[in-house]
């Protein structure tokens, strides 16, 4: 476990360090894009962050070649040069599109491209254990067809989660937390050093976004553009791969006892079957959608839009922070639920648990739904939104006008007292709405801040 958190830190020691320098680079080189309709930040912000999380990337498997434990890893198995020369053809694209705005189609040729060298130095799927059937070996066609198919369903996944700061890169940190705990209880507690590969890569890619994230999180200082997405995906692939298809389950020696027995004995080997898809939960679920919709208006599946789930939560109402820790919340629910449920299956403590915290976050998704008033005695203790603002802003126009009689401000503060129906009754009046967008200066109207998503209409809250 040392070895793994040394080669973790020094990953993460690499790549926030050299994020700095790369931001400069990339202020120097013009990889600053105009703000386009569906981002939502508020100026022209670097890219290329993904040259830091690939040096990072390199620094940790280096130093893991030259610990006692971990250079077995590399002698033993070639999955390592296998993951270096997909993610160093999968880095080199992505900076080529921060760069030039490369076209969908090739990215998605080189993503294929990229698997397919993996699949061409042993980093592929050999057999699958299905339940209810056992393992299954596979053809090497099979095996590369869905070897490919993982890869690029996966970094396209965590490329269209990669919409707000600090998003992409926290949801791969806990998915990848998961994952390490999930294959390093393979490789320590059972023996299989088939697993090791898998853990060094999820201690790799922790590494990747923890020191990434400082410079990420809202406001960013620097993105990771498409050349840290898809690079922490195909890591992220490639882990999933390395568990899933190279660990064979008969070496576990579940089948014993009972038949019940071995059903809940049994689950460990199913969960490789679905810890790749917990991980992606999300990410995957907002891949689907987008293609979904962008074929239903007649789009291309390629085509950006601002319908992702980040972008709905800010148009609930969410601030970019707090939409940022909802997904993160979520995605540490599936992944670290699935992990649980790994480890004792029988518990029904780990279901209700997993229940109770999906009806809390479903609580704070809709929280902004919700715009209770607090009593004029509790208003000293509670934020300012939730206090009555008409009434308050009903008094300063009162006294502006010059008719800041005592009857004046009692009635005004009866009507602030109403609640939200007197906030009915006083939007009687026509309101005009309020256009929101990245404001361009002078004689540009538009509204600056985190859920400015484009030219679109929101009508004043008073």
């Amino acid at each position: 476990m040392r070895e793994y958190l040394l080669t973790l830190c020094i990953t993460a020691a690499v790549t926030y360090l050299l994020t700095g320098p790369v931001r400069k680079f990339a202020i120097v080189a013009g990889a600053m894009p105009e703000i386009r309709a569906r981002d939502v930040h508020r100026e022209p912000t670097p890219r290329l962050g993904g040259i830091a999380m690939f040096f990072g990337l390199c620094a940790g498997l280096l130093v893991a070649d030259h610990l006692t434990n971990l250079n077995e890893v590399f002698e033993k198995s070639n999955e390592p040069r296998a993951l270096l020369s997909g993610a160093a053809l999968i880095w080199l694209i992505g900076v080529l599109d921060d760069k030039f705005e490369i076209d969908a189609l090739i990215k998605l040729g080189a993503q294929m491209i990229a698997a397919g060298v993996m699949v061409m130095q042993g980093l592929t799927i050999l057999w699958l254990p299905i339940p209810g059937v056992g393992t299954v070996a596979l053809t090497q066609w099979q095996g590369t067809l869905l070897t490919v198919a993982l890869v690029v369903i996966t970094i396209n996944a965590v490329n269209f989660v990669d919409g707000l700061d600090g998003l992409a890169a926290g949801m791969v940190c806990i998915a990848s937390a998961a994952f390490f705990m999930y294959a390093y209880r393979i490789w320590y507690s059972y023996g299989i050093e088939a697993a090791a590969p898998a853990t060094l890569f999820a201690a790799v890619l922790m590494g990747m976004c923890v020191g990434f994230l400082p410079h990420n999180m809202h406001p960013a200082r620097i993105f990771m553009g498409d050349s840290g997405s898809m690079l922490i995906g195909l890591v992220l692939a490639a882990g999933a791969i390395s568990v899933t298809g190279q660990v064979d389950p008969d070496v576990m020696k579940l089948f014993s006892g009972s038949e019940r027995n071995a059903v809940h004995q049994m689950v460990p080997v199913y969960i490789p079957l679905l810890m790749p898809l917990t991980i992606i939960a999300i990410p995957a679920a907002d891949l689907i959608l987008a293609i979904v919709r962008r074929t239903w208006r007649g789009q291309s599946p390629f085509a950006a839009d601002r319908g992702h789930l980040h972008h709905r939560l800010l148009e609930i109402g969410h601030s970019h922070s707090r939409a940022v820790l909802i997904m993160y919340f979520w995605s540490a629910l599936i992944a670290f639920g699935a992990l649980a449920y790994s480890v004792n299956s029988a518990s029904m403590w780990i279901v209700l648990g997993v229940v109770f915290l999906s009806a809390v976050g479903l609580v704070l998704l809709l929280l902004p739904r919700f715009t209770p008033r607090a009593p004029r005695w509790a208003e000293a203790f509670v934020p300012p939104r939730y206090r009555r603002r008409r009434a308050a802003s009903a008094l300063a126009a009162a006294e502006a006008d010059g008719a800041g009689s005592p009857e004046d401000a009692e009635d005004a503060e009866d009507a602030g007292d109403t609640g939200s129906e007197g906030v009915a009754a006083a939007d009687d009046e026509p309101r005009r709405p309020v256009p929101v967008g990245v404001s361009g200066g002078p004689g540009v109207p538009g509204v600056n801040g985190a859920t400015a998503l484009g030219a679109r209409s929101r009508v004043p809250r008073g």
